[in-house]
């Protein structure tokens, strides 16, 4: 069975605060669990949103093809 977290956990897991993660159930941003009132995420679930948040670093060359783009 994957690993359950509580909200406090999960915001350890990827290092940001609880409000953040509250508001990620809150949107439905991401998969969870409800136990009675009680909220719990699988750690396997938090993954594809850090990677989700991505950013691939710019190189010369792509710069240039978006610059020659616009013009």
């Amino acid at each position: 069975m994957d690993e359950v977290l509580t909200i406090e956990q999960a915001a350890a897991r990827i290092n940001m605060s609880e409000r953040y993660v509250r508001r990620l159930v809150a949107e439905r941003r991401i998969p969870f669990h409800k136990l009675g009132r009680s909220v719990r995420i699988k750690a396997a679930d938090l993954a594809p949103h850090v990677e989700s948040g991505r950013v691939e670093p710019l190189t010369a060359s792509g710069v240039w093809r978006d610059l020659q783009r616009v013009a």
